[in-house]
């Protein structure tokens, strides 16, 4: 059994999920959310992406 001192030490965290949960998957419990969320995206210019040599010269943030 794990001691309390191993799993402060865990670099991986421990996370138990109640099973009730499962009943609320692919339910969308807040469809008037969903929909103003989907209208603020579409309105939203998204950033950039980013080409594959890591630069792009839009982009003036952290560079991955």
């Amino acid at each position: 059994m794990t001691t309390i001192e191993e799993l402060n030490q865990s670099i991986i965290p421990i996370i138990v999920f109640d099973k009730k949960l499962e009943q609320f998957r692919d339910k969308v419990l807040f469809p008037e959310k969903l929909e103003k969320a989907k209208e603020i995206l579409e309105k939203i210019d998204l950033p950039k992406k980013i080409h594959q040599s890591g630069k792009n010269q839009n982009y003036k943030g952290i560079q991955v």
